[in-house]
């Protein structure tokens, strides 16, 4: 399974989100010096989630650290951009 779809699966079974849309940026990336090579270790994640009504966006980003934790540290993802959004705020 890719690591998008891995991330996919995980983010909407945890967090039950309304929006997921998960882009890969690796393409962009490729030829830096600390990017693995794999075309899978740059993602820009825009979620909108119930959950995380009342939370700050250090608290948000937490939660989704926690639940791709496992693809965060098998170092295959080098580069992740957050934007977490509870229903009825602004996305930007």
């Amino acid at each position: 399974m890719s690591a998008e779809k891995r991330l996919r699966e995980k983010l909407m079974v945890a967090l039950e989100p309304t929006r997921l849309d998960i882009v890969n940026e690796s393409e962009l990336h490729a030829g830096h010096r600390s990017s693995p090579g794999t075309g899978e270790s740059h993602f820009r994640i825009l979620i909108v989630s119930a959950m995380f009504t009342g939370v700050s966006r250090v608290g948000r980003h937490r939660m989704v650290n926690d639940v791709i934790a496992d693809e965060l540290k098998g170092g295959g993802i080098h580069a992740l951009a957050l934007s977490t959004y509870a229903p009825g705020e602004a996305v930007g």
